[in-house]
């Protein structure tokens, strides 16, 4: 049986592409990555059983860095508020570990009231009214349960489904198995509101995947993507006879030295010059109408989470095939009764806007968005008085939420004990949440493997399971 990947060099083998070059093929590779590998000696195709007509055809991650309390926005606890402020019971921390508070903190109950939304009846906290608008739109996830303790760690976990970096980051798998819908896009576009997490670009890392599929960053500042524009008294028809002589050379070494990496390079500096206009045309929010902004809570030329949550809805219209939107400063080990509302005004409304826009123009029947942070935060109490204190990290009991194509809309699954320090029903490890996300783009988890040093990697390393519960 064939395997999707490579030769043990950790390059996917595009001999015969290379052989054969020209401009659009060159072109075609940061594309269509693995049809160009099907007939190289020695390459191998992804197998027909890994890929199959899936409902998503765009990913929408939005990655709130730090850990926002699930026990605070989610999962409601009427036994934990009843007692706050009492010891913890020793059987509850008995044989765990925490990263900064003991075994001997106190029960921290959420001041936030909650209520039934919508007709699903979901639950949700009065610090998210504007989701509560779009609470028939999730499914959301309670029992969520991770391997790793701390930010860098779980964040990659929850990226690459290893705690470590070097691997491949979903938005990589996505690409390398699905391509573009865009020839003048990048597959995976990175936006980012704060600085990124404590695992850094790492979190669109390629890995050993070729390059051409890690992430690519839009920035708020200067040029959109590094060095897009062209240097002072540069014309455009000096970068088409740079490209053509690059190309050229690039074709001479593929055909020399069989290097496949020379025929990614050229694809790259094609894409780079097709972005020269495709680029500042996507990200042209005064294009947008007043009305459409002021939903969002955006202003055009003004970065923000909402502006990047237009820019999200703007990328799908354009055939990316994955966004990540990376919000900062949810690490709220103090002065969570103030740090939190804060938080959530920032992105409540606009994630709000997003679902509404995706449904109003018939755009979230192909789209999969998730809510998702990297653990959860126990319901103990950090600090010495209610009004400073914050949460520690959990990785055992936390909350996901997931909408939009071949989403069971309005549901839950999963839930936690009466103080939501442990799962009580239907645990969900992030390697079946990973395996799920593949699923609904139409990929098997299993199947889409990578053979880099002698032997095959997946996401989902060797597990997770589909969550078709969550499912249509």
């Amino acid at each position: 049986m064939s395997r999707p990947g490579n030769t043990d060099s950790g390059t996917c083998s595009r001999r015969t592409a290379a052989a054969t070059i020209g401009g659009s093929a060159l072109a075609s590779l940061g594309s269509r990555p693995a049809e160009t590998c099907a007939a190289a000696p020695g390459a191998v195709d992804i197998q027909p059983l890994a890929r199959f007509a899936g409902k998503a055809k765009h990913l929408i991650c939005l990655h709130m860095i730090g850990a926002p309390s699930q026990l605070d926005l989610f999962d409601d606890k009427p036994e934990l508020v009843r007692r706050h402020g009492q010891p913890c019971p020793e059987s509850v921390t008995r044989n765990r570990d925490f990263a900064f508070i003991g075994k001997t903190s106190v029960l921290a109950g959420s001041p936030w009231r909650f209520r039934r939304h919508g007709e699903s009846g979901q639950v949700l906290s009065e610090l998210l009214p504007e989701l509560a608008t779009v609470a028939d739109e999730l499914a959301v996830i309670r029992s969520v349960h991770t391997n790793e303790i701390n930010h860098a760690p779980a964040q990659m976990f929850l990226h690459s489904g290893f705690g470590r970096g070097g691997r491949p980051t979903l938005g990589a798998w996505l690409s390398w198995g699905l391509g573009s819908d865009n020839p003048n896009l990048p597959a995976w576009v990175v936006l980012l509101s704060g600085p990124p997490g404590g695992a850094g670009t790492s979190l669109w890392s390629a890995g050993f995947l070729p390059g051409i599929h890690q992430g690519t960053q839009f920035r708020a500042e200067g040029d959109p993507v590094l060095f897009l524009s062209n240097p002072p008294g540069y014309q455009p028809e000096d970068r088409q006879r740079q490209l053509a002589a690059l190309r050229s050379l690039n074709t001479l070494r593929a055909q020399q030295t069989l290097d496949p990496a020379a025929a990614v390079r050229s694809s790259q500096y094609d894409l780079a010059l097709r972005m020269q206009s495709s680029v500042p045309e996507l990200l042209a929010l005064n294009e947008e109408s007043a009305d459409t902004l002021r939903r969002y809570g955006a202003t055009a030329g003004q970065p923000s989470f909402a502006a990047n949550c237009l820019l999200a809805r703007r990328m799908v219209e354009r055939g990316v095939r994955t966004i990540e939107l990376f919000d900062a400063d949810w690490d709220h080990h103090a002065s969570l009764q103030t740090a939190l509302p804060r938080k959530c005004r920032e992105v409540d409304r606009p994630i709000a806007a997003l679902l509404h826009d995706l449904r109003q123009r018939g755009l979230l029947q192909d789209t999969l968005l998730i809510w998702m942070s990297e653990f959860g935060r126990t319901p103990l109490q950090q600090g010495g008085t209610a009004a400073t204190a914050g949460r520690d990290h959990h990785k055992d009991a936390f909350t996901m939420w997931l909408a939009g194509a071949g989403i069971r809309s309005g549901m839950s699954l999963g839930a936690t004990d009466d103080f939501g320090m442990d799962i009580a029903e239907h645990p969900v490890h992030v390697h079946d949440v990973q395996a799920t996300v593949l699923h609904l783009l139409g990929l098997n988890h299993e199947q889409l493997t990578y053979r880099y040093q002698g032997r095959d990697f997946r996401l989902t390393d060797v597990h997770g399971k589909v969550l078709h519960d969550i499912l249509l």
